[in-house]
């Protein structure tokens, strides 16, 4: 094993949010591919710290303290740290004001390493004028082929079930059929929730029609949501607040068949390999932002108010018995931009 001190230094920037995490896993591999011998850091935020470390793709994982305006300090620590890294490489894969702000600064300092990103001025600057309208998983493939790593993988979370921090999913004692359901999101955001009471005739429909026993995802937060499912359907099982990011894929490996919301949970679960249908309001656009995986089906409504049982148990069986085609999750095929 070359000495640390004589291997390349590569820092690699994800700071949030769960589905941009988990999507840039792909990118992530492509980079650990494309410099093997390297020592790879990730700068993240603390939610997403355990996740990439169970990952086994890095060396070393820093928390970013969330410097800003409010917090100046902490914002000039990361520069700073940055700096005294000696980084030979840094691939900002968060693409922000924030994240391409450390650029900036670390240039006024002339300590910019060579940096890919969308920062003016980077060494390797993704500012193809399609870029903002691709999926992510689209973009940060063209963004790593412009520094020049020409095939990203799809994301790879078999780690969570395999890996050897894998989850242990058994002490849920879950039965040996069952379906994800995920009726919560941002709170802030209703307009992208399905109404709980159509969540609760759908895991009646699951019981009664399928065989399959609803559980229930969520944090505290959403334990409104998953109480009034759970009180109109008593078979279902509630796992408010006792999963953490690795449990969520390792149980939509196992999972028959998932139904969400658009929030980041579904995105873990779809790329396990779960058959499943994501809801979409007009807050959001599925070509950009739906999950992926082999097996997807994405409604969209101009209000979730408007999406009604029969649609989404007609997608319930187009997935599970006719899974659509993702060709990025082929036999795992690469995304080769051209």
């Amino acid at each position: 094993m070359t000495p640390d001190s004589a291997r390349p230094r590569i820092l690699v920037i994800k700071l949030s949010a769960l589905g941009d995490v988990v999507l840039a896993l792909g990118p992530m591999a492509a980079i650990r591919r494309h410099h093997p011998h390297a020592h790879l850091t990730m700068l993240t935020t603390a939610p997403y710290a355990p996740l990439l470390r169970a990952s086994g793709l890095f060396d070393a994982v820093r928390v970013d303290r969330r410097g800003g305006l409010r917090r100046p300090l902490a914002w000039a620590d990361t520069v700073r740290w940055i700096r005294v890294g000696a980084f030979d490489r840094v691939y900002d894969l968060q693409t922000s004001d924030r994240s391409s702000g450390y650029f900036r600064a670390l240039r006024l300092m002339g300590a910019a390493p060579p940096w890919s990103g969308i920062a003016p001025g980077c060494a390797f600057c993704h500012d193809t004028p399609q870029r903002t309208h691709l999926h992510s998983i689209e973009r940060q493939a063209e963004q790593l082929r412009i520094a020049g790593i020409p095939v990203t993988h799809a994301p790879d979370l078999s780690f969570a079930w395999t890996g050897p921090g894998a989850a242990d999913v058994a002490r849920f004692a879950l039965p040996e059929r069952y379906a994800l359901l995920v009726p919560g999101g941002s709170a802030h955001r209703p307009e992208k929730r399905w109404p709980a009471d159509q969540f609760a005739a759908l895991a009646r429909w699951l019981v009664a029609e399928e065989g399959l026993t609803p559980v229930l995802l969520g944090t505290t937060a959403e334990a409104n949501v998953i109480d009034a499912v759970r009180a109109a359907c008593p078979d279902a099982i509630a796992l408010i607040g006792r999963t953490d990011l690795l449990d969520i894929p390792a149980l939509g490996h196992r999972a028959a068949l998932a139904v969400g919301n658009d929030t980041g949970p579904l995105h873990m679960i779809a790329l396990a390999g779960c058959p499943t249908v994501a809801l979409f309001s007009a807050a959001s656009n599925p070509d950009k932002h739906r999950p992926r995986g082999p097996a997807v089906v994405c409604l969209q409504r101009p209000t979730l108010s408007a999406l009604g049982q029969h649609a989404v148990r007609a997608a319930i069986t187009q997935v599970r018995k006719a899974p659509p085609h993702d060709p990025a999750f082929s036999g795992r095929n690469a995304l080769r931009m051209v």
